[in-house]
């Protein structure tokens, strides 16, 4: 072995040998201590620091192989970090790690230089690999970079260096053809050397991109001038070990010229061909593209996404008051889809989503736009109209693609569809009035049957405008303790007694009088005020039954109903039980009743918290059981102590009627479970007695009382005792307050 083949061989084992340090710059002390622990392993030094400053202090004072960096330091940024290792340490790579939403930054961070750009949270596998291919390609440019310094004084060393280049090198003759071309060619396109010396630089480039090519690997200029990062598609070779694929390289050359001793600069003369260097940047417009797709478009349904819409729609706009021409927009939103989700899971609602996307494609025309606002909600952009009334052949076209029924979970469902339509220019002059007054009207759809589409009219914005001032009467009605406790009676028909009673919501308006729960629970869901009033319900029927305890009257139970919302705010419990415990109320005494669809999530949590709930003496029941999906799982794991038979089945017990076989299942099943049962809106005579034959003991309804206010349980507890039937009257069904209750009503 000579001394330049010796040379070569000491320092590529000089750059093996020596330690692969690492920079972890992360704001989070818990992140880069994971990240420490992940990387750390031998022949490697890993560093931490916490902000961009004293990260570029140990970038002056150390040599890093690769920085892990996060975008968002205290002080100066990632980005600024990035910039200066690429201005001064240009060595170093850059991986990005980061949970930062900025697509821009992203790309930013990409064209910037950065090897790559992870997500948190990032899996662990991937981390690995991109770490260890950043170091791999740091170590090889690493021994490129002391391969150079020998250049001059070998032709071995040379040939070595060109052929241990992560990139194409190349040299082309003055027609264009290959005189050299490195190793890197057969490994990245497929190429032997010999297929390329000789052959035309276009043989492997795109035809698309001929022109641009001419451009790049033709260069005769030698100075600042010369081509630099220009991209072009390349062409694999297409044989058994590639796939007939592209690659994206960026090209930098210049031109080579023999150099004579006259002073002569004529280029005809001396024009000898071009040196290049191609460098495969395939992964990263992937992930541009990828990027620049998923901050463009939704990532369920693939369709673009508000932001695309939005611009979209305003070039409509603009083209629309040149040419004299309409625009019209679709709010479009699924009735009924919060059933799929209660009942069989967010997975089989995103399947529905996707497949409702889908035939929503077909309806529309090619220069339309139909584009997914989140949840079940889809708009669709309608250029060009010549009318208004056009719009509704594709309002009535998707109305009929929705028709055929969607398989969820191998059952059959129908999903339906409420449409607003609004039309540049008479209802809106901006993007945002439009998408507004098009939500109007399908919100008006909804309030009139659903499944239907309608066009925006002035009169709409009026009941729009009443929705918002409902909210924020709403809001004030809190804060001015506007609400009011109802309780309904639930009766023993064996006992001859009250046992219990459900607190019921009511809301004193200043205007509109009292307002039963339908009137404004759904509202105070959608704007988040639910919590507020279910901590003033549980406050008020606690202390309400603390009071009755103190006159002698202990034997209740008191009923809330709670939302299933509630459980997913992890105060809930606490919230709960300190009522209890504040009023010194015993076990058993308090009952919350929750829909059967908070069962369908089955998920542990929801299991826990109920198990919670029971052990800390509050009683848990099932409302309206029966008119969704029940299982008897259900009953099995989760800790229940009530079902409520829902009033549809009772309502349908009349006379000369067949008991339905689901109310003879549900009876069964809380038999068989030892469930207390209570059957509700009970309002005949026949009823009461066809549930008592079929082993339903407790019972609340008209027939009995309605929700009344809390004097006048007082009055009708304190009157009923001892004897219950002399005081209660079936049939007449008068309160002890001498309130007649008219038959067939219901809370």
């Amino acid at each position: 072995m000579n001394f330049f083949v010796q040379s070569k061989f000491n320092h590529t084992h000089e750059v093996v040998e020596q330690p692969e340090r690492i920079l972890i710059v992360d704001d989070e002390p818990r992140m880069r201590s994971s990240l420490h622990q992940l990387l750390e392993g031998p022949n490697r030094d890993i560093a931490e620091c916490g902000n961009g400053e004293d990260a570029i202090a140990a970038l002056k004072n150390n040599d890093m192989d690769l920085v892990l960096l996060d975008i968002h330091l205290p002080g100066i940024s990632g980005l600024d970090v990035m910039e200066w290792i690429m201005n001064f340490n240009a060595a170093t790579r850059v991986i990005m790690v980061s949970a930062d939403a900025d697509i821009d930054s992203a790309i930013r961070a990409l064209r910037g230089g950065a090897v790559e750009f992870i997500r948190k949270p990032y899996d662990l596998e991937e981390m690995q690999h991109k770490v260890d291919n950043a170091l791999l390609r740091s170590r090889l440019e690493r021994t490129n970079a002391l391969m150079a310094m020998r250049l001059e004084l070998s032709e071995r060393m040379h040939r070595f260096l060109v052929e241990s280049s992560p990139d194409i090198i190349y040299t082309l003759d003055t027609d264009g053809c290959f005189m050299f071309i490195n190793g890197r060619a057969e490994s990245l396109l497929g190429y032997s050397r010999d297929e390329l010396v000789g052959r035309h630089f276009t043989s492997i480039v795109s035809d698309e991109d001929i022109d641009i090519a001419r451009y790049a690997f033709t260069e005769r200029r030698r100075d600042t001038r010369a081509t630099t990062n220009m991209e072009v598609r390349l062409k694999c070779n297409g044989s058994h070990r590639f796939e007939p694929r592209q690659i994206v390289v960026v090209v930098s050359a210049m031109g080579v010229y023999e150099e004579n001793g006259d002073g002569d600069d004529s280029l005809e003369s001396r024009f000898l061909g071009t040196y290049g260097v191609a460098r495969d940047i395939t992964e990263r417009k992937k992930a541009e593209e990828t990027i620049s797709f998923q901050a463009l478009h939704d990532h369920l349904t693939h369709l673009p996404n508000r932001r695309l819409f939005k611009d979209r729609l305003e070039l409509s706009m603009s083209q629309a008051k040149r040419n004299g021409r309409l625009v019209g927009v679709m709010f479009l939103d699924l009735d009924r889809f919060k059933l799929v989700n209660d009942t069989h899971g967010h997975a089989e609602g995103d399947e529905l989503l996707v497949n409702v996307a889908h035939r929503l494609r077909n309806c529309v025309r090619g220069g339309d736009t139909l584009a997914r606002q989140g949840g079940d909600e889809f708009t669709v952009l309608l250029p060009d109209l010549y009318r208004p009334e056009d719009a509704s052949i594709i309002a009535d076209k998707v109305l009929d693609v929705l028709k055929a029924p969607f398989l969820v979970r191998g059952q059959e469902f129908r999903a339906t569809a409420s449409i607003g339509i609004a039309v540049y220019p008479s209802d809106g002059d901006s993007a945002d009035v439009l998408l507004k007054n098009a939500d109007i009207a399908m919100y008006k759809v909804k309030a009139t049957g659903k499944n239907n589409y309608l066009f925006f009219t002035p009169e709409m914005n009026a009941c729009y405008h009443e929705r918002i001032s409902l909210e924020n009467e709403l809001r004030q009605a809190i804060s001015n303790s506007e609400f009011e406790l109802y309780y309904q009676p639930k009766v023993s028909i064996c006992g001859d007694r009250v046992v219990g009673l459900e607190a019921l919501i009511r809301w004193r308006h200043p205007v509109h009088g009292l307002l039963n729960p339908a009137s404004f629970i759904d509202l105070a869901e959608e704007s988040g005020l639910i919590c507020d009033i279910t901590d003033w319900v549980l406050a008020e029927a606690c202390s309400q039954m603390a009071r009755w305890r103190e006159i002698g009257l202990d034997n209740l139970r008191i009923s809330v109903n709670v939302s299933p919302s509630e459980f997913t705010h992890s105060d809930f419990l606490e919230r709960i039980v300190c009522n209890i415990t504040k009023f010194c109320l015993p076990d058993d005494a308090v009952e919350i009743e929750i829909t059967e669809n908070l069962l369908l999530h089955d998920v542990p949590g929801i299991i826990d918290k109920m198990r919670y709930l029971r052990n800390h003496g509050v009683r848990i029941s099932i409302d309206d059981f029966g008119t969704r999906y029940s299982s008897l799982n259900y009953l099995r794991k989760f800790p229940i102590n009530t079902i409520k038979i829902d009033q549809s089945f009772v309502r349908d017990l009349t006379a000369g009627t067949t008991v339905s076989p689901i109310l003879h299942a549900i009876i069964g099943m809380a038999r068989g479970f030892g469930l207390h049962l209570v059957a509700e809106g009970v309002e005949t005579m026949f009823q009461m007695e066809t549930l008592n034959e079929l082993g339903c003991d407790e019972m609340q309804g008209y027939l009995f009382s309605k929700p009344i206010p809390s004097a006048e349980v007082k009055l009708m507890l304190m009157n009923s005792l001892p004897g219950f039937s002399s005081q209660w009257h079936y049939g007449t069904r008068s309160s002890t307050s001498g309130m007649a209750v008219p038959v067939g009503l219901s809370d």
